[in-house]
């Protein structure tokens, strides 16, 4: 599951989860995958509100129908009753020209608020109902921007089943256990984006079912659970630039917990308020996360700039030594990109670190 945001200032949210775990790839091969500007149908992935807008496999539409079926917000649901009509059209326009993006409805109501591809009249408002509801699925995207299909002309028979609900937040909540290892409830709940009540229920039954056991780790002020059969290594040996939306540190209270590590990504802060940057990512060495860069691709000038450097406090007695060990990761951030060099050009605690090892 890849979490999908729009920020290109360095690069989509979606590509850098890969990035991390296996070093530089062709993004062309995941945008094939994905049906992203390649292809008018279906393939392998769709994506759904797992966790928030994100990737994930066709094979798990069902897995999410229970989350298809829940109340919309209260003001939605009055506006889908007002706007009935509407709604049925745009089903009955992408029911008969097939696979389209919103901007290409022929609809009288499908005018321009001046706001491009995030266009948001009442067609667009129609369209996102029929895909929260699950009558419109995600064929891939173009430009960035969504490419809607009717359901039931593009599943697959095995995808237009229906998990029964708890059999269904059980699955999600076991994946969660069997990803994070060690990880509290709220760790579980926030996984998929469940409530608290939820989650605990299918972890008690996961406990029952011997597969997860209740755990105490030092330093914790809460209970934990491990998922049983967890292989915990010797030692980690890892280096890699996380996207703020990277599921190690998503949940902004694990990553406190786990690493000491207070983090925003700070594109909503007013600029005179933030502290280490824009687009601030975490950097992981070995198992401790050691800092946080800001980078921008500067794609019209070639180079990577490095906006924003910060060590955390208990990694400035290594600041020289790790940053030997992230200045590869810039060098191969930049190639990736498709940049020629790397640039420290912003401040921070450790930008003459990483400036010298940069040369």
């Amino acid at each position: 599951m890849l979490q999908l945001d729009s920020v290109n200032v360095f690069e989509r949210s979606h590509y850098l989860p890969l990035l991390a775990r296996i070093g530089p790839y062709d993004r062309a091969e995941l945008d094939r995958l994905l049906r992203h500007d390649h292809g008018a149908g279906l393939g392998a992935y769709t994506e759904y509100v797992a966790h928030e807008a994100a990737v994930l496999p066709v094979s798990d539409w069902p897995l999410w129908a229970w989350h298809r079926e829940q109340p919309m917000r209260p003001g939605f649901v009055a506006w889908g009753a007002e706007h009935a009509a509407l709604i049925a059209d745009v089903l009955g326009e992408f029911a008969e020209r097939g696979p389209l993006c919103v901007r290409e409805l022929e609809h009288p109501q499908n005018v321009s608020t001046g706001g491009g591809w995030w266009n948001r009249n009442d067609v667009h408002w129609a369209a996102t109902w029929l895909f929260r509801r699950g009558e419109l699925v995600v064929v891939g995207r173009r430009r960035f921007e969504r490419r809607l299909a009717v359901a039931d002309d593009v599943l697959p028979p095995e995808a237009r089943t229906s998990m029964p609900r708890d059999d269904a937040v059980l699955e999600l909540v076991r994946r969660a256990a069997a990803t994070y290892g060690v990880a509290t409830l709220d760790d579980l709940a926030d996984y998929p984006r469940l409530r608290m009540a939820t989650a605990k229920a299918a972890v008690d039954r996961l406990v029952a079912n011997g597969e997860l056991e209740p755990v105490v780790v030092d330093g914790w002020d809460r209970p934990a659970f491990l998922a049983v059969g967890t292989r915990i290594p010797r030692a980690v040996e890892a280096a890699a630039l996380l996207s703020p939306f990277d599921p190690l540190v998503w949940h902004r209270p694990r990553a406190e917990r786990l690493f000491g590590f207070r983090y925003r990504i700070s594109i909503y802060t007013p600029a005179a308020q933030r502290v280490h940057g824009y687009y601030v990512m975490p950097v992981l060495v070995d198992d401790r996360i050691v800092g946080r860069v800001d980078l921008k691709s500067d794609r019209a000038a070639g180079v990577l700039r490095v906006q924003h450097a910060h060590i955390e406090p208990d990694a400035v007695a290594r600041r020289g030594a790790l940053a030997r060990r992230v200045a590869p990761l810039l060098y191969e951030a930049a190639a990736w990109q498709g940049l020629e060099s790397v640039e420290v050009t912003g401040p921070g605690t450790w930008a003459g670190d990483l400036q010298r090892e940069l040369g």
